[in-house]
């Protein structure tokens, strides 16, 4: 049985802030799987060891795979996340892959965010992308149009970004937007630019502070990659 790896964020702990033991993360992390009602499945082991967390077992589909790996990460305290869950349908329900290439097609066809000359494959379930977009909200969304769609696997999303825009004043652009963000503390965020790559640098306090910054240098005209390398308090 093959294993996939999800990414495996390496954020270290603040000096000074309470460590919890390995059981007391387990805990926690499956009472916020229990606690999310999108979350079905009680088939996910946990495994925890110095706030570096495991998710292995089953789900039902990516949507809910996806889900599990966002529960860890609300848990104050976790530093990694290795994700080896692995989806199986339940109740005996199969697509096949032309089935789920139908539905994908479909879908990423009727999406007004989703440029028209993207390309899906699919194999064994798995669904890659491939093609070009201007924004990174293009290819983002493409990804979580079919994320929810019933035999998806797993999504490989190889979409290049390539904006019609030469990129100016990126950095500047970018830091501009995070002190805009009044949940964002500006101050403690690096950027780093070269041409259209970015590289993002420095402490939040939350995960959803982490994607939110991201987020904001992905807007900035010009943006072809964003590589983040803030850590989580």
């Amino acid at each position: 049985m093959s294993i996939r790896f999800g990414f495996f964020y390496a954020l270290r702990a603040e000096v000074g802030a309470v460590v919890k033991s390995d059981a007391q993360m387990k805990n926690e992390i499956m009472e916020e799987l229990l606690w999310d009602s999108t979350i079905k499945s009680r088939d996910i082991t946990v495994r925890a060891h110095a706030g570096v967390v495991t998710l292995s077992g089953t789900v039902s589909c990516y949507a809910e795979k996806s889900a599990a790996e966002l529960a860890a990460q609300r848990v104050s305290g976790v530093k990694a996340i290795a994700e080896e869950l692995e989806v199986h349908n339940v109740d005996g329900q199969l697509q096949s892959d032309s089935q789920i290439a139908e539905a994908v097609a479909t879908t990423l066809g009727w999406h007004v965010w989703v440029p028209s000359h993207i390309i899906a494959t699919v194999e064994n379930g798995w669904v890659t992308l491939t093609g070009l977009a201007t924004w990174e909200y293009e290819r983002h969304s493409a990804e979580h149009a079919i994320k929810y769609l019933t035999g998806v696997k797993g999504v490989s999303n190889n979409i290049e970004v390539k904006p019609v825009l030469m990129p100016g004043e990126v950095r500047h652009s970018i830091e501009a937007a995070l002190k805009r963000h009044a949940q964002l503390d500006a101050e403690n965020i690096t950027v780093k630019t070269d041409q259209g790559r970015v590289t993002l640098s420095g402490q939040v306090r939350t995960w959803e502070n982490r994607r939110d910054v991201a987020a904001a240098a992905w807007h900035a005209p010009g943006v072809t990659n964003v590589e983040n390398l803030i850590t989580v308090e």
